[in-house]
């Protein structure tokens, strides 16, 4: 290749160390990933370019991010795995299906985290023959799609034969990448620089020459062979101004070499810098169109290699060819691009080059932009569908339909998390409609709170929203206020959404249904109270089938807790969790998920909970989101661990201290450390936290009739009565019957929360109705009452694993003078939650490959998984795993 520099690894030796020993865990099934950081020049493609030379027996694949293709959703993917697609017909259907629409080989719309599934199932059958070493260079500049494929790929290779090497330029803005183990390049010592030095230029170099070229590179290997040809050695010893930077300094010297080119040459190599894909049928088309006699120019260029595929020597070397053109040059380049460019198979890249080709608005080459955003998204390239939309905009005359394309850029940003460029997009919005203005405010709203920032706050913007929005669309108002009053109940401040939302325009429905019933009933419970409430929200909240569930499941949830409506509660949950699996949104699944996961806490059904909680924190671990906690809160609070509940309290974020207040409550009423109970109960009370201050009331109630605060038990059991008595279910009554009983001292009340609370899917709290009756009946001295009422209550609070509640039921049985039967531990006690459910998966018949999908992993990590079930129970085989009576 003309102009390369000589790849002396010197200086090197720990970073060699390092992937070598990547590469022997490879080798032995202990598959990995590393991402080498540094800035330009400092030897990242050095150092692949060496490992791949070292991957004896390795098949290895590259792929290598380029600037000017991060619009284009898993191109790098694509790239990388090219070689083994010939075995696309090993996967299931769904995954295969995945990877070709995500490779434009089908049409229809990819799950990108099924994608990566797929992916993992791709390597996994390619590495049954030999170990494989994937490296992606610059891959800082891969598309989103496929950096979000990449890292769920690099996080899931442990139990496999695969080590994933990327190399990524730093500084630079966070990255998909960034939670992978790493290492950083630094410049070279002086001794290595002075070795690398003599290594790179042969020649006789005068001290003072040196010294200079060493102080100016700083370290950098690649400045260190660049420095010399940029000023010549005279120049350096002369004292040659370099720029401010060592990328500069190596840019800089890739420049000087183009300088002497010819016209034609220059021309030809922007025309190569500004084709991302190298295909030099292409290169060659494109320089025809312009009149350039391709071959007689290519012999005079250097830094660029012309073979089957267009190859610069350096990454940087790219970039300044391309940013050393003009830009009249660069117009040339891409329009010739554009023209010779295929628009049925290729039309986004066409569209790509058009637009770079422009100097001004377009309205033609706006559509195609626009037109290859939709294809974007179909493809599940929503980054690529902003930067396509964003330039759209820029193209565009008309300034309503500039308006209608900057919206969507928005929108589109903010889904990628690119929230500076949203915000800044946002300021161009200039428009008369009022359906845009309000589009912008929502939108800006959104930004609000995602950021945490700004001089109002995320309800300010959706008021406005609705309010602008009250004459020409009263429906789209009124969702708008019930966004801002959802919102309100998120981030507090809700009595001033509330009365901002009393000016929303009337429903013309009478008697009012869906979103309008659920905003005039939120309305009513902030301004009137529960019993107003209840009898608007009560219908609502029981029609679990009415479409404001559908879109609002997290809002129906809470005020199915509100209102103590348990079915409802329940059916809210599954049909989020029915409706997730059917979206195959890795958004709306892992809430329905955790919805679920704490409707089963509450039936006692932990094993079925757990594996709910598994499998939203596998979505979320694949997604790179963070979990959603409060279904663990809950069971660590029912189940009454002390240890690992006070461990996962700890490190919960500050923004679920309620639901932790909660949570403390019930643990320490469990081990009857009444007072601290009272402490926390209080605290969730105060705040009035629709649902988890209702949730908190008896707790409250229970704590402070044992601590002998009477006035405090009155008053929350006056505020249980409220909700319950609007809601008037079954789970409502028979809490607050019980709650009454202790403040009461009513027996007559206990028998009739035991009776309330007879359904099956209420046991839990039956079991601490029985126990406090039995309490209630030992202090009365009736023991053998006691007795029967507090043996029922261990042993079905001991039986569901309840256990802080089922040891202070045995304390009170052995008071009565009976001994309380020991608990039968169950296998799942000794296995983690991602443990159970895999067991749950195997025993229910799956296969290792059918739980790796579902779970995001590889098929020998599931077998690792398995390997550790088995030696914890003590089994040999699944079928043993099968036979286990409480696995499933």
């Amino acid at each position: 290749m003309p102009g390369t520099y000589t790849d002396v690894l010197i200086g090197r030796q720990d970073e060699i160390r390092r992937l070598d020993g990547l590469l022997r865990a490879a080798r032995e099934g202990r598959g990995g990933a590393l991402v080498l950081r540094g800035e330009p020049g400092i030897g990242k493609s050095a150092l692949l370019r060496n490992l791949d030379g070292a991957a004896t027996g390795f098949l290895v694949m590259r792929a290598s991010g380029a600037e000017f293709e991060m619009e284009l959703p898993f191109a790098a993917l694509h790239q990388l795995l090219a070689p083994v697609t010939g075995r696309l017909m090993a996967l299931p259907a769904p995954h295969r299906k995945a990877l070709e629409i995500a490779f434009g080989l089908d049409t229809g719309t990819p799950d990108p985290f099924l994608v990566g599934v797929a992916s993992l199932g791709l390597l996994v059958e390619t590495v049954r023959e030999r170990p494989l070493l994937c490296v992606v260079d610059d891959a800082q500049w891969l598309d989103q799609a496929s950096a979000k494929a990449l890292a769920f790929l690099a996080r899931r290779v442990s139990a496999e034969s695969i080590a994933l090497v990327f190399a990524v330029r730093e500084p630079g803005p966070p990255h998909e990448l960034d939670g992978l183990p790493g290492h950083s390049l630094r410049g070279l010592g002086e001794s290595d620089a002075r070795a690398l030095l003599t290594a790179a230029i042969r020649a006789p170099l005068d001290e003072r020459v040196r010294d200079r070229i060493l102080a100016e590179a700083r370290g950098n290997p690649l400045a260190l062979v660049e420095l010399p040809r940029t000023a010549g050695l005279a120049g350096m010893a002369g004292g040659f101004a370099q720029p401010d930077s060592v990328p500069g300094v190596i840019e800089q010297s890739f420049r000087s070499r183009l300088e002497p080119l010819p016209p034609s040459a220059r021309l030809l190599v922007t025309i190569a810098a500004a084709d991302p894909i190298g295909d030099p049928g292409l290169l060659w088309r494109a320089a025809e169109f312009l009149g350039i006699d391709a071959t007689a120019a290519a012999e005079s260029v250097p830094l660029v290699e012309f073979g089957t595929r267009i190859r610069f020597s350096h990454p940087l070397a790219r970039s300044a060819a391309y940013r050393a053109a003009g830009p009249e040059e660069r117009r040339r380049a891409h329009e010739a691009l554009a023209a010779v460019t295929d628009p049925v198979t290729d039309p986004d890249r066409r569209a790509w080059h058009r637009a770079q080709a422009s100097a001004g608005p377009d309205e033609q080459v706006a559509a195609e932009l626009e037109a290859s955003a939709t294809r974007a998204q179909e493809r599940g390239g929503v980054a690529a569908a902003a930067a396509f939309l964003e330039r759209s905009a820029a193209l565009t005359i008309s300034p309503r339909r500039r308006a209608e394309r900057v919206l969507a850029a928005v929108r589109a940003k903010l889904s990628v998390g690119d929230f500076d460029t949203a915000a800044d997009l946002l300021t161009t919005v200039a428009t008369d409609d009022p359906g845009q203005a309000a589009r912008a405010d929502l939108l800006r709203g959104r930004l609000s709170f995602v950021r945490r920032r700004g001089d109002e706050g995320p309800t300010a913007y959706l008021l406005r929203a609705a309010a602008r929005l009250a004459t020409t669309d009263p429906a789209w108002s009124r969702e708008c206020y019930l966004d801002a009053i959802e919102m309100g109940l998120l981030l507090g401040g809700l009595d001033h959404v509330v009365e901002a939302a009393g000016k929303a325009p009337p429903s013309l429905q009478r008697p009012e249904s869906g979103a309008a019933a659920v905003l005039a009933g939120l309305i009513s419970l902030v301004s009137e109270g529960h019993p107003a409430a209840g009898k608007i929200l009560g219908p609502v909240v029981g029609d679990v089938d009415d479409e404001v569930w559908a879109r609002r499941p997290s809002l129906g949830f809470m005020l199915a807790i509100e209102l103590w409506n348990f079915d409802a509660m329940r059916s809210i949950a599954a049909r989020a969790v029915t409706a997730g699996r059917v979206a195959g949104s890795f958004h709306a699944l892992p809430i329905g998920l955790s919805m679920k996961a704490t409707a089963t806490v509450h039936t006692g059904d932990f094993g079925a909970a757990m594996e709910l909680i598994s499998e939203q924190e596998a979505i979320a671990d694949a997604t790179g989101a963070a979990p959603l906690v409060y279904p663990r809160l809950h069971l660590a609070a029912l189940r009454g661990r002390r240890e690992d509940a006070v461990e996962l309290f700890a490190s919960v974020d500050h923004r679920m201290s309620l639901s932790v207040q909660w949570a403390t409550a019930v643990l320490s009423n469990g081990l009857a450390d009444y007072p601290a109970a009272l402490r926390a109960a209080k605290q969730a009370v105060e705040y009035g936290a629709v649902s988890t201050a209702g949730l908190a009331l008896p707790e409250l109630v229970e704590a402070a009739t044992r601590c002998g605060e009477t006035e405090i038990a009155a008053e929350a059991l006056a505020a249980l009565r409220e909700r319950t008595q609007a809601g008037r279910q079954p789970w409502g009554l028979g809490v607050e019957a019980c709650a009454r009983a202790l403040v009461t001292e009513d027996e007559s009340a206990y028998q009739e929360a035991i009776d309330l609370l007879g359904d099956g899917a209420l046991v839990v709290y039956r079991a601490r109705a029985h126990l406090l009756y039995g309490e209630w009946l030992r202090r009365r001295g009736r023991r053998r009452d006691a007795r029967s009422a507090l043996r029922l209550a261990h042993e079905s609070l001991s039986d569901l694993g309840v256990e802080a509640f089922a040891e202070r039921a045995a304390g009170e049985l052995r008071a009565t003078g009976e001994k309380a039967r020991s608990r039968t531990s169950k296998a799942s006690d000794q296995l983690t939650m991602q443990e159970v459910h895999i067991a749950g998966l195997v025993a229910d018949g799956a296969t290792s490959k059918e739980v790796a999908a579902k779970l995001f992993l590889s098929p020998r990590t599931v077998d690792a998984h398995l390997r550790n079930i088995f030696r914890k129970l003590g089994l040999t085989s699944r079928r043993q795993l099968r036979e286990l009576p409480d696995i499933r």
